[in-house]
């Protein structure tokens, strides 16, 4: 089977967890902030807190902006369920915003249509490595006065222009789920400038007091309070450990990624019914995946199908929200991202992908073109 996402792994990975092992700490510590430090010099942001996922960096982000029940989040419609139910998550609205048919990304001028009184903020999301465009989001933000929240779950490493995503908003949730281009097998990233929101977020991690390795570092002994209703969304230094390995593989791992895109696109011009990703000239795209759109007359579920029984592993791209029966939000009729939705194929896209592999599913995709076509009546 050639696989959909694959990580690069090696000796680092071994040398680094064995590192924690003989240290005896393997929660939330040293290796955190070994972590978080890479993370903030590599970005330019001056806080960056790990946590046990970019869903649990979603919720604490939302948590950090201090709105009132009953608010609404103007949220891009075309990502992985995790966004919305981040703002579920704190009982507030989320409204779902239709996307750009090429970007996959936030249409700013449907974002400005849907704001209304109640809107308080804007969760805009950079689908599959590519920013969205953060500039023209970042005026209608500005004119209304919304904090803005980057979903850069996949975009570790992207920049729009010459800023890297995740950096542009109030705050930035990256993703090191073990499908990403880097990871700690599970884990995520909050990045932000606010003192206030980042000193909120480091106690809320920890169930609302100190980190263990904050006390255990402390020159003085005291019994530890609970100002808030915190969660348990630590990293385990085991993890950091491994995503700090991982961490220094990022841009070997994206300019490869690049190089195999190129050749995808090239060989992909000898399938009619399948559309390379399109890629504005000044983003820097680190391919966390290589998304397609098939052509209306391909039965795409059908499509991933055959290519399983051929050893090729694919997927949609991600989902609908507003159809999703979990928030009720059909009202918000997001049209383009529900054709996407029923559109887009994931192909492999990964470090030690071969250029002979591609060139096998190139084939095996001109083959099955009869199999999959939609029978018209």
């Amino acid at each position: 089977m050639i696989p959909l996402s694959k990580l690069l792994i090696d000796k680092d990975e071994l040398v680094e967890i064995e590192k924690v092992l003989q240290s005896g700490w393997l929660t939330k510590g040293p290796r955190n902030l070994e972590l978080e430090k890479m993370v903030s010099e590599y970005l330019g942001v001056k806080h960056v807190v790990c946590t046990s996922s970019c869903t649990t960096a979603l919720h604490l982000a939302v948590l950090g902006l201090n709105l009132i029940e009953g608010s609404e989040i103007l949220v891009s419609d075309y990502t992985f369920p995790a966004t919305g139910h981040a703002v579920r998550y704190c009982n507030l609205k989320p409204v779902f915003v239709d996307i750009d048919s090429k970007t996959y990304n936030m249409d700013p001028n449907n974002l400005r249509t849907k704001i209304i009184e109640k809107s308080k903020a804007i969760i805009v999301v950079h689908m599959f490595g590519q920013s969205a465009e953060m500039d023209e989001i970042m005026v209608i933000a500005n004119e209304f006065n919304l904090p803005v929240i980057e979903d850069a779950a996949c975009s570790l490493g992207s920049k729009y222009k010459d800023k890297f995503s995740g950096t542009i908003g109030r705050i930035g949730c990256f993703s090191m789920h073990a499908t990403k281009g880097v990871s700690s097998g599970e884990g995520g990233l909050l990045v932000t400038n606010d003192d206030r929101i980042a000193e909120k977020v480091r106690s809320l991690v920890v169930f609302g007091q100190r980190s263990s390795w904050d006390r255990e570092t402390s020159k003085e002994f005291r019994i530890e309070t609970f100002d808030s209703i915190g969660f348990n969304y630590k990293m385990s230094d085991l993890a950091a450990s491994f995503g700090i390995a991982q961490f220094k593989k990022l841009e070997k791992v994206i300019e490869k990624k690049n190089i195999l895109a190129k050749y995808w696109n090239k060989k992909l011009k000898e399938v009619d019914y399948i559309l390379p990703p399109y890629v504005n000239k000044w983003n820097k795209h680190n391919y966390q995946s290589y998304c397609c759109l098939v052509t209306p007359e391909v039965n795409r579920n059908k499509l991933i199908q055959i290519l399983k029984s051929r050893g090729i592993q694919t997927q949609i791209g991600t989902y609908s929200s507003y159809i999703q029966p979990c928030y009720d939000n059909l009202s918000d009729n997001c049209l383009v991202s529900l054709d996407v939705y029923n559109r887009s194929i994931r192909l492999p896209m990964f470090y030690e992908l071969r250029k002979i592999e591609i060139d096998y599913i190139v084939e095996v995709l001109k083959e099955v073109k009869q199999e999959v076509l939609i029978e018209r009546r």
